[in-house]
Protein backbone atom coordinates (compact mmCIF):
# COMPACT_ATOMS: atom_id res chain seq x y z
CA UNK A 1 0.00 0.00 0.00
CA UNK A 2 1.32 3.45 -0.96
CA UNK A 3 0.59 6.34 1.42
CA UNK A 4 0.98 10.04 0.63
CA UNK A 5 2.43 12.03 3.51
CA UNK A 6 1.02 15.36 4.54
CA UNK A 7 3.58 18.18 4.74
CA UNK A 8 5.31 18.61 7.03
CA UNK A 9 5.43 14.98 8.18
CA UNK A 10 5.10 14.11 11.85
CA UNK A 11 8.02 13.10 14.06
CA UNK A 12 6.85 9.48 13.84
CA UNK A 13 6.84 9.66 10.05
CA UNK A 14 10.33 11.18 10.02
CA UNK A 15 11.56 8.36 12.26
CA UNK A 16 9.97 5.74 10.00
CA UNK A 17 11.55 7.36 6.93
CA UNK A 18 14.94 7.45 8.63
CA UNK A 19 14.63 3.76 9.56
CA UNK A 20 14.20 2.80 5.90
CA UNK A 21 17.17 4.90 4.77
CA UNK A 22 19.35 3.56 7.60
CA UNK A 23 18.54 -0.08 6.84
CA UNK A 24 19.25 0.42 3.12
CA UNK A 25 22.50 2.32 3.70
CA UNK A 26 23.82 -0.39 6.03
CA UNK A 27 23.62 -2.88 3.16
CA UNK A 28 24.27 -0.72 0.10
CA UNK A 29 26.91 1.71 1.42
CA UNK A 30 28.27 0.27 4.67
CA UNK A 31 31.49 2.30 4.33
CA UNK A 32 29.61 5.61 4.78
CA UNK A 33 28.34 7.23 7.99
CA UNK A 34 24.69 6.33 8.64
CA UNK A 35 22.00 8.86 7.68
CA UNK A 36 21.54 11.69 10.18
CA UNK A 37 18.12 12.47 11.63
CA UNK A 38 18.93 16.19 11.54
CA UNK A 39 19.51 16.04 7.79
CA UNK A 40 16.55 13.75 7.05
CA UNK A 41 14.15 15.81 9.15
CA UNK A 42 15.39 19.03 7.57
CA UNK A 43 14.85 17.76 4.03
CA UNK A 44 11.41 16.38 4.82
CA UNK A 45 10.03 19.16 6.98
CA UNK A 46 11.41 22.39 5.48
CA UNK A 47 9.79 23.46 2.23
CA UNK A 48 12.14 23.41 -0.78
CA UNK A 49 12.65 26.75 -2.53
CA UNK A 50 12.96 25.36 -6.05
CA UNK A 51 9.71 23.46 -6.24
CA UNK A 52 6.95 21.45 -4.61
CA UNK A 53 7.81 18.30 -2.69
CA UNK A 54 5.68 15.14 -2.69
CA UNK A 55 6.37 12.29 -0.26
CA UNK A 56 5.19 8.67 -0.22
CA UNK A 57 5.74 5.63 1.98
CA UNK A 58 5.12 1.99 1.13
CA UNK A 59 4.01 -0.69 3.56
CA UNK A 60 1.07 -2.36 5.21
CA UNK A 61 1.29 -0.30 8.40
CA UNK A 62 -2.02 1.25 9.47
CA UNK A 63 -2.59 4.93 10.10
CA UNK A 64 -4.17 6.58 13.09
CA UNK A 65 -7.54 7.71 11.77
CA UNK A 66 -7.30 5.32 8.82
CA UNK A 67 -7.00 8.02 6.14
CA UNK A 68 -4.18 7.96 3.60
CA UNK A 69 -2.27 11.24 3.66
CA UNK A 70 -2.98 12.10 7.29
CA UNK A 71 -2.10 10.88 10.75
CA UNK A 72 0.95 8.91 11.82
CA UNK A 73 2.26 5.71 10.32
CA UNK A 74 2.47 2.75 12.67
CA UNK A 75 5.48 0.58 11.93
CA UNK A 76 8.59 1.50 9.98
CA UNK A 77 7.41 0.79 6.43
CA UNK A 78 9.05 -0.97 3.50
CA UNK A 79 9.99 1.92 1.24
CA UNK A 80 9.97 5.68 0.76
CA UNK A 81 9.97 8.10 -2.19
CA UNK A 82 10.41 11.87 -2.42
CA UNK A 83 9.79 13.85 -5.61
CA UNK A 84 10.68 17.48 -6.26
CA UNK A 85 8.47 19.12 -8.88
CA UNK A 86 10.36 22.20 -10.04
CA UNK A 87 8.34 25.41 -10.07
CA UNK A 88 11.14 27.75 -11.18
CA UNK A 89 10.92 29.28 -14.63
CA UNK A 90 12.38 27.08 -17.35
CA UNK A 91 12.18 23.84 -15.38
CA UNK A 92 8.45 23.25 -14.98
CA UNK A 93 8.71 20.48 -17.60
CA UNK A 94 10.97 18.30 -15.45
CA UNK A 95 11.47 17.04 -11.90
CA UNK A 96 14.00 15.39 -9.61
CA UNK A 97 13.47 12.10 -7.78
CA UNK A 98 15.29 12.84 -4.55
CA UNK A 99 14.63 9.46 -2.92
CA UNK A 100 13.27 6.06 -3.92
CA UNK A 101 14.54 3.54 -1.39
CA UNK A 102 13.31 0.11 -0.31
CA UNK A 103 14.30 -1.64 2.89
CA UNK A 104 16.64 -4.57 1.96
CA UNK A 105 14.43 -7.30 3.37
CA UNK A 106 11.45 -5.96 1.39
CA UNK A 107 13.17 -5.90 -1.99
CA UNK A 108 12.08 -8.04 -4.96
CA UNK A 109 8.50 -7.92 -3.74
CA UNK A 110 7.26 -5.15 -6.02
CA UNK A 111 7.64 -2.35 -3.46
CA UNK A 112 10.00 -0.27 -5.58
CA UNK A 113 7.87 -0.80 -8.67
CA UNK A 114 4.75 0.30 -6.81
CA UNK A 115 6.49 3.46 -5.58
CA UNK A 116 7.83 4.25 -9.05
CA UNK A 117 4.39 3.78 -10.59
CA UNK A 118 2.93 6.25 -8.09
CA UNK A 119 5.74 8.71 -8.81
CA UNK A 120 5.16 8.33 -12.54
CA UNK A 121 1.43 8.98 -12.11
CA UNK A 122 2.23 12.21 -10.28
CA UNK A 123 4.67 13.30 -12.97
CA UNK A 124 2.19 12.70 -15.77
CA UNK A 125 -0.61 14.41 -13.86
CA UNK A 126 1.68 17.45 -13.44
CA UNK A 127 2.57 17.48 -17.14
CA UNK A 128 6.25 16.66 -16.60
CA UNK A 129 8.09 15.24 -19.60
CA UNK A 130 11.18 13.98 -17.78
CA UNK A 131 12.58 13.20 -14.35
CA UNK A 132 16.16 12.70 -13.13
CA UNK A 133 17.73 10.91 -10.16
CA UNK A 134 21.30 10.61 -8.86
CA UNK A 135 22.41 7.01 -8.30
CA UNK A 136 25.54 5.16 -7.26
CA UNK A 137 26.89 2.96 -10.05
CA UNK A 138 26.85 -0.76 -9.64
CA UNK A 139 24.21 -0.80 -6.92
CA UNK A 140 20.58 -1.89 -6.81
CA UNK A 141 19.41 1.61 -7.69
CA UNK A 142 21.15 1.59 -11.06
CA UNK A 143 19.77 -1.84 -11.96
CA UNK A 144 16.24 -0.79 -11.02
CA UNK A 145 16.49 2.53 -12.86
CA UNK A 146 17.82 1.02 -16.08
CA UNK A 147 15.14 -1.67 -15.99
CA UNK A 148 12.59 1.16 -15.71
CA UNK A 149 14.00 3.01 -18.73
CA UNK A 150 16.38 5.53 -17.15
CA UNK A 151 19.68 6.40 -18.87
CA UNK A 152 22.89 7.79 -17.38
CA UNK A 153 23.10 11.30 -18.87
CA UNK A 154 25.90 12.64 -16.64
CA UNK A 155 28.57 10.15 -15.47
CA UNK A 156 30.34 11.37 -12.34
CA UNK A 157 32.22 10.08 -9.33
CA UNK A 158 32.37 10.73 -5.61
CA UNK A 159 35.73 12.07 -4.42
CA UNK A 160 36.58 11.94 -0.72
CA UNK A 161 39.08 13.82 1.42
CA UNK A 162 39.92 12.72 4.96
CA UNK A 163 40.17 15.45 7.60
CA UNK A 164 42.75 14.52 10.25
CA UNK A 165 42.10 15.32 13.87
CA UNK A 166 43.63 18.13 15.89
CA UNK A 167 46.71 20.07 14.80
CA UNK A 168 47.24 17.79 11.81
CA UNK A 169 44.13 19.14 10.05
CA UNK A 170 45.29 20.39 6.64
CA UNK A 171 46.89 23.85 6.81
CA UNK A 172 46.63 25.86 9.99
CA UNK A 173 43.64 28.21 9.77
CA UNK A 174 45.83 31.23 10.62
CA UNK A 175 48.16 30.53 7.70
CA UNK A 176 46.11 30.70 4.47
CA UNK A 177 47.75 29.59 1.22
CA UNK A 178 49.69 32.25 -0.65
CA UNK A 179 47.57 33.85 -3.40
CA UNK A 180 49.47 36.89 -4.71
CA UNK A 181 47.05 39.58 -5.84
CA UNK A 182 44.09 37.99 -4.08
CA UNK A 183 42.73 37.88 -0.53
CA UNK A 184 41.05 34.82 0.94
CA UNK A 185 37.83 35.55 2.83
CA UNK A 186 35.74 33.10 4.84
CA UNK A 187 31.98 33.50 5.31
CA UNK A 188 29.84 31.41 7.64
CA UNK A 189 26.18 30.98 6.74
CA UNK A 190 24.93 33.63 4.33
CA UNK A 191 27.40 35.50 2.17
CA UNK A 192 27.49 39.08 3.54
CA UNK A 193 25.16 41.48 1.74
CA UNK A 194 28.09 43.61 0.56
CA UNK A 195 29.63 40.61 -1.22
CA UNK A 196 26.42 38.97 -2.46
CA UNK A 197 26.38 40.62 -5.93
CA UNK A 198 30.01 39.65 -6.61
CA UNK A 199 29.44 36.14 -5.27
CA UNK A 200 26.34 35.72 -7.45
CA UNK A 201 28.34 36.86 -10.49
CA UNK A 202 31.00 34.25 -9.70
CA UNK A 203 28.33 31.55 -9.40
CA UNK A 204 27.35 32.31 -12.97
CA UNK A 205 30.72 30.89 -14.04
CA UNK A 206 29.25 27.46 -13.19
CA UNK A 207 27.45 27.66 -16.53
CA UNK A 208 30.46 26.08 -18.25
CA UNK A 209 30.42 23.07 -15.92
CA UNK A 210 29.40 19.79 -17.60
CA UNK A 211 25.68 18.99 -17.37
CA UNK A 212 25.49 16.13 -19.87
CA UNK A 213 22.05 15.69 -21.43
CA UNK A 214 20.10 16.78 -18.37
CA UNK A 215 16.77 18.48 -19.05
CA UNK A 216 17.11 20.67 -15.97
CA UNK A 217 18.30 24.15 -16.84
CA UNK A 218 20.65 26.30 -14.75
CA UNK A 219 18.86 29.32 -13.34
CA UNK A 220 20.30 32.86 -13.46
CA UNK A 221 22.21 33.76 -10.33
CA UNK A 222 21.17 36.86 -8.40
CA UNK A 223 22.07 37.95 -4.86
CA UNK A 224 18.51 37.13 -3.82
CA UNK A 225 18.63 33.60 -5.24
CA UNK A 226 22.04 33.00 -3.66
CA UNK A 227 20.77 34.00 -0.21
CA UNK A 228 17.53 32.04 -0.61
CA UNK A 229 19.37 28.79 -1.37
CA UNK A 230 21.88 29.35 1.42
CA UNK A 231 19.09 30.15 3.91
CA UNK A 232 17.40 26.85 3.04
CA UNK A 233 20.52 24.96 4.18
CA UNK A 234 20.48 26.83 7.49
CA UNK A 235 16.72 26.41 7.95
CA UNK A 236 17.16 22.65 7.52
CA UNK A 237 19.58 22.59 10.43
CA UNK A 238 22.83 22.59 8.48
CA UNK A 239 25.91 24.77 8.49
CA UNK A 240 27.57 26.34 5.45
CA UNK A 241 31.03 27.81 4.95
CA UNK A 242 32.22 29.72 1.89
CA UNK A 243 35.86 30.57 1.12
CA UNK A 244 36.39 33.14 -1.62
CA UNK A 245 39.44 34.56 -3.35
CA UNK A 246 38.68 38.23 -3.96
CA UNK A 247 40.46 41.00 -5.85
CA UNK A 248 41.27 44.50 -4.57
CA UNK A 249 38.53 45.75 -6.92
CA UNK A 250 35.84 43.75 -5.14
CA UNK A 251 35.50 40.83 -7.56
CA UNK A 252 35.04 37.25 -6.39
CA UNK A 253 37.60 35.45 -8.55
CA UNK A 254 37.08 31.97 -7.08
CA UNK A 255 35.10 30.33 -4.33
CA UNK A 256 34.29 27.00 -2.76
CA UNK A 257 31.42 25.99 -0.49
CA UNK A 258 31.12 23.28 2.13
CA UNK A 259 27.92 22.15 3.83
CA UNK A 260 27.48 20.09 6.98
CA UNK A 261 23.86 18.86 6.72
CA UNK A 262 24.25 17.89 10.39
CA UNK A 263 26.70 20.28 12.12
CA UNK A 264 27.27 17.69 14.84
CA UNK A 265 28.20 14.96 12.38
CA UNK A 266 31.55 13.82 11.03
CA UNK A 267 30.79 14.25 7.31
CA UNK A 268 30.48 17.27 5.04
CA UNK A 269 29.63 17.88 1.41
CA UNK A 270 31.72 20.06 -0.86
CA UNK A 271 29.28 22.05 -2.95
CA UNK A 272 30.40 24.26 -5.85
CA UNK A 273 34.04 25.09 -6.48
CA UNK A 274 34.43 27.70 -9.20
CA UNK A 275 37.25 29.77 -10.64
CA UNK A 276 36.04 32.61 -12.85
CA UNK A 277 37.52 32.14 -16.37
CA UNK A 278 39.53 35.39 -16.29
CA UNK A 279 41.33 34.24 -13.14
CA UNK A 280 42.15 30.66 -14.04
CA UNK A 281 45.72 29.42 -14.11
CA UNK A 282 46.74 30.98 -10.77
CA UNK A 283 46.06 28.00 -8.51
CA UNK A 284 43.00 29.61 -6.96
CA UNK A 285 40.95 26.40 -7.06
CA UNK A 286 43.52 24.57 -4.97
CA UNK A 287 43.98 27.56 -2.67
CA UNK A 288 40.31 28.04 -1.76
CA UNK A 289 39.80 24.29 -1.27
CA UNK A 290 42.90 23.92 0.89
CA UNK A 291 41.92 26.88 3.03
CA UNK A 292 38.38 25.54 3.30
CA UNK A 293 39.59 22.32 4.92
CA UNK A 294 41.43 24.31 7.57
CA UNK A 295 38.46 26.57 8.27
CA UNK A 296 36.00 23.68 8.44
CA UNK A 297 38.26 21.66 10.75
CA UNK A 298 38.66 24.62 13.08
CA UNK A 299 34.90 25.28 13.22
CA UNK A 300 33.91 21.60 13.43
CA UNK A 301 36.68 19.63 15.20
CA UNK A 302 34.73 16.38 14.84
CA UNK A 303 34.74 16.63 11.02
CA UNK A 304 36.55 13.67 9.45
CA UNK A 305 35.29 13.40 5.88
CA UNK A 306 34.54 15.76 2.99
CA UNK A 307 32.90 14.34 -0.12
CA UNK A 308 32.09 15.89 -3.48
CA UNK A 309 30.93 14.83 -6.93
CA UNK A 310 32.78 15.73 -10.12
CA UNK A 311 31.69 14.95 -13.68
CA UNK A 312 33.96 12.50 -15.48
CA UNK A 313 34.48 15.01 -18.28
CA UNK A 314 35.55 17.80 -15.90
CA UNK A 315 39.28 17.16 -16.19
CA UNK A 316 40.47 20.43 -14.59
CA UNK A 317 38.50 19.91 -11.39
CA UNK A 318 39.52 16.27 -11.16
CA UNK A 319 43.15 17.42 -11.38
CA UNK A 320 42.57 19.90 -8.55
CA UNK A 321 41.03 17.18 -6.40
CA UNK A 322 43.93 14.81 -7.02
CA UNK A 323 46.45 17.53 -6.20
CA UNK A 324 44.72 18.00 -2.84
CA UNK A 325 44.89 14.30 -2.04
CA UNK A 326 41.26 13.50 -2.66
CA UNK A 327 40.55 9.95 -3.75
CA UNK A 328 37.95 8.63 -6.11
CA UNK A 329 35.61 6.56 -3.98
CA UNK A 330 32.83 5.33 -6.27
CA UNK A 331 31.06 6.08 -9.50
CA UNK A 332 27.77 7.92 -9.59
CA UNK A 333 25.54 9.26 -12.33
CA UNK A 334 22.53 11.42 -13.03
CA UNK A 335 19.98 9.09 -14.61
CA UNK A 336 17.08 10.52 -16.56
CA UNK A 337 13.96 9.20 -18.25
CA UNK A 338 11.73 10.85 -20.82
CA UNK A 339 8.06 10.38 -20.09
Amino acid sequence: MIHSLALPPSDAEVDAWLAVLTAAAAVDLPQLPPPSRVEVAGRLCVTPVRGRQVLWTAGEGSREGGVSGGGAVSGEGDGVAALLLFTEEGNTHTAFLDVLTVRPEARRRGVGTALWERVREELIAEGRTSVAVMLDLGGPGQAFAEASGFENVLPMAWYVQDVPAGDAAADRSDQPPATPGYELLTWYGLVPDAWAPAAAAAHAAMEDAPTGDMDERIQPWTPERLHTLQQLILDRGGDMITVAAVTPGGEVAAYTEIVLPDPGGTAALQYDTVVVPAHRGHGLGRAVKRHMVAQAAARHPQLRRIATTVADENGPMRAVNEALGQRRERGVGVFQIKL
